[in-house]
């Protein structure tokens, strides 16, 4: 396929809207240096402890889907013509197993998609990761209370199938029309050459890797989560060492080469994406418990009682922010001291985990910016209606 190339007068817009970038910028004023560092701080914090441990593992489960794993039953399971309740039910408390944040899930997001999952169980499955959390949502109910606790595990789970739904509805003929093309069955004939056992001990490999190599510690907010966190190397080894062994017994060289240019493949068409939206989110909203371009302060007094602004606004800040995962639990303490309110408390954790800024660019350059503009509006009108039933209730 032929590459797609940018046309010389959108070339010319970009170089022209560089150069009144930085010809206009004040750069010299502190609050644009400050939140300039911060973009650079927060995609170097970013590629220190999500890259090599977050995506890279999601990146090659991602090739294994799209390489080996057999079509038809991602169809049968997933597709838009699957059982409802299997394929939203599945693909809705995928997080508790996962617990992966709204970056880290978008590699095997694309994965299924490609592999011919229903845009519907694929968005579904796509917010449920991050934000369907199982330790963040023990720590949510431990620190700001059952209610609390309670609510966003119900929200998110809730807000998984009605997404997916609304989005396999509203954009129905589109999706068929997708499962129509030939081109998506290009590996069929690879996938079909592995038994069930050997795919599951090869998936499964991977799947352990990624979860428990990124176990966190929930500060004894768990006594298990703390044991198992203590023991997450070893624990990661066994599935390492079950990876490596499926590889020698049952793979060949030219399947593993296939294997490792697909997931190349999506760190090329990922990774770009997600770098730059790091650097923007970093220079409108900082790292946690830093300035950058919009104060902190600006937010929380934005985001007190309980109004359909306020609720809202808790919304589109959660969306636009990138949270890696658990740190939403501390970012909203430090919120709610500033005087946040419970219904926007909710709003934004149900808005926050699941969407960022570069995971909208990544899903933008997937589905297209018509889908990803009603997934986004669907994920903050949600929340914020949630927030302000939440918060009317309580």
């Amino acid at each position: 396929m032929a590459e797609k190339k940018i046309s010389p007068n959108k070339a010319l817009i970009i170089v022209v809207a560089v150069f009144l970038a930085a010809y206009f910028i004040p750069f010299e004023a502190p609050r644009i240096s400050q939140a300039i560092q911060e973009a650079f701080l927060m995609l170097g914090e970013y590629a220190r402890e999500h890259v090599l441990l977050c995506l890279v593992p999601a990146m090659f489960i991602a090739g294994a889907i799209t390489v080996f794993l057999n079509q038809q039953a991602v169809i049968r399971y997933l597709g838009p013509k699957a059982p409802k309740v299997l394929a939203y039910g599945v693909a809705s408390v995928s997080g508790t197993i996962l617990a992966v944040c709204s970056c880290t899930v978008l590699p095997l997001f694309k994965g299924i998609y490609k592999k011919g999952a229903g845009l519907g169980p694929a968005v579904s499955f796509l917010y449920s990761g991050p934000a369907v959390n199982i330790l963040a949502i023990v720590l949510s109910y431990k620190i700001f209370g059952w209610q609390l606790g309670l609510a966003r595990m119900i929200g998110a789970i809730l807000f998984a199938v009605i997404i997916g739904i609304a989005m396999q509805t509203i954009f129905r003929k589109e999706d068929e029309k997708r499962l129509t093309d030939e081109r998506m069955f290009k590996y069929q004939e690879d996938g079909e050459s592995k038994s069930l056992g050997q795919m599951a001990v090869y998936m499964f490999s991977m799947i352990g890797i990624l979860v428990f190599i990124n176990w966190a510690n929930s500060n004894g907010g768990s006594a298990v989560w703390d044991f198992i966190y203590r023991w997450k190397y070893l624990i990661t080894a066994f599935f390492a060492l079950g990876l490596i062994y499926s590889l020698l017994r049952w793979f060949k060289k030219d399947e593993i080469v296939e294997w490792g240019t697909a997931t190349r493949d999506f760190a090329l068409q990922i990774l770009p994406f997600l770098f730059f939206g790091v650097l923007i989110a970093g220079f409108l909203l900082g790292r946690p418990g830093h300035d950058a371009l919009i104060p902190v302060d600006w937010v929380a007094s934005l985001v007190g009682g309980n109004s359909v602004f306020s609720n809202f606004i808790a919304s589109i800040a959660g969306a636009f922010m990138y949270f890696a995962t658990l740190t939403e639990v501390p970012i909203l303490q430090g919120l709610m001291g500033a005087g946040m309110g419970q219904g926007p408390a909710l709003a934004l954790l149900l808005a926050g985990p699941s969407l960022s800024l570069p995971s909208m660019m990544v899903i933008n350059g997937e589905l297209g910016l018509k889908k990803t503009a009603v997934y986004v509006l669907l994920v903050v009108l949600l929340s914020t209606v949630a927030g302000l039933i939440y918060g009317a209730i309580i």
